[in-house]
């Protein structure tokens, strides 16, 4: 029977990258793992041995370049894959092999030896107000960690002596439960995966290798970021394990509510009021940037809801780009606290404008009370 595409097999694209090949290898192998397919198990280990061949191929740079160059025809007799069986390898695929490939990054790492862990990620929440995360702002952060002990330098033994290779694991970390033809790998229950053990631990660190502490950061936060961004300071996260690397602090940002702006990505919105007087007969204001005052001149018969923009008076994105621009709302608001006086001269201006039914000056009004009638008229008349 031909053998089928292996990009097909692995359901990737030609141009898929080394992670993606990885990822659809794992996701495959696990899905028609026979294990996992005891009432097929038969065709099931057929499509397990043709996912691994592929995944043997194109995880290989060399081989892959042959394969897209002239397809199965490069692992045949006398090709890069040699010996017979199709050029592969000289044979089936053994399933304790696979089984290690596909879950060795959970369960440590196939037969390799134990590595030491890496350390943990740390995640630090930071309260900025806006014109911090706009202009960009420098903060002292104080987070509690483990780091590298210094009197033992990680390896947990007291100065002067060492660790000795576990007896157990010799050093693996692991050791193997074979199970049919499947081989199983679990921590080494004598050194609990370090592959060491400590028989004169260190008096500071007890044989851990990490220490707790505070630690003072100086953080930069650069200008532009918003809520849901993120800082990453590389190596400043908790020690690893027996002297490995540490990991990395994310400083996540969280941009506080300002009580006249609000943000919508490089843009910022705020509502301006103006009485009555500049709303009929324009005029000239001022409003508020995060750069300070500016004038915004207002036309004659300015409505509420009406927007100005100001051009390049927003923010400017952290990633780059053009800024953005500052969003002026404008409500017009109805004065309150009137004397015998005003109350006098609005009467009279009422009176000028015909009433609630003008139509010359109210034509939003007088497009209502229409709409009203009408509305009601058609009632009566169903």
């Amino acid at each position: 029977m031909a053998k089928r595409d292996f990009y097909q097999v692995l359901e990737l694209e030609k141009n898929a990258s080394e992670k993606d090949i990885k990822r659809a290898y794992k996701r495959l192998a696990m899905k028609f793992h026979p294990d996992r397919n005891q009432d097929n198990k038969e065709e099931s280990e057929v499509k397990f041995k043709e996912i691994k061949e592929a995944y043997e191929i194109l995880s290989d740079e060399q081989k892959r370049a042959a394969y897209d160059q002239y397809g199965h025809a490069a692992f045949e007799q006398g090709g890069m894959g040699g010996g017979g069986g199709g050029g592969f390898g000289g044979g089936g695929a053994d399933f304790s092999d696979i089984f290690g490939d596909v879950f060795g990054d959970i369960f440590g790492g196939g037969r390799r030896q134990q590595r030491p862990s890496r350390g943990s990620d740390l995640q630090y929440n930071m309260d900025l107000t806006l014109e911090e995360a706009v202009r960009g702002v420098t903060k002292e952060i104080r987070i509690p960690t483990l780091e590298t002990c210094d009197v033992c330098h990680g390896n947990g033994a007291k100065p002067g002596t060492s660790a000795d290779t576990c007896s157990t694991c010799h050093g693996m970390g692991q050791v193997h439960m074979r199970q049919g033809f499947f081989s199983v790998q679990q921590p080494c229950p004598t050194c609990h995966g370090r592959g060491k053990v400590i028989k004169d631990p260190c008096n500071k660190c007890h044989g851990h290798g990490r220490v707790e502490k505070y630690k003072t950061l100086s953080v930069k936060i650069p200008a532009g970021v918003d809520t849901g961004d993120r800082v990453r300071l590389s190596g400043e996260g908790e020690a690893g394990e027996n002297g490995a690397p540490a990991g990395d602090l994310f400083v996540q940002v969280h941009v506080l509510p300002h009580n006249i702006f609000e943000r919508d990505g490089n843009n910022l919105h705020c509502e301006v009021p103006i009485n009555f007087a500049i709303a009929a007969l324009g005029g000239e204001i001022e409003v508020p940037t995060l750069d300070g005052r500016v004038k915004l001149k207002i036309p004659a018969e300015t409505q509420t809801g009406k927007i100005f923009r100001m051009k390049s008076k927003g923010v400017k994105s952290v990633r780059g780009g053009l800024q953005g621009d500052l969003m002026c709302h404008i409500v017009v608001e109805t004065p309150v606290k009137l004397n015998e006086k005003q109350k006098e001269l609005l009467k009279e201006f009422g009176e000028s404008l015909g009433g609630t039914s003008g139509e010359k000056n109210s034509p939003r009004s007088k497009s209502f009370l229409d709409g009203v009638k009408k509305f009601f008229d058609d009632l009566t008349n169903k």
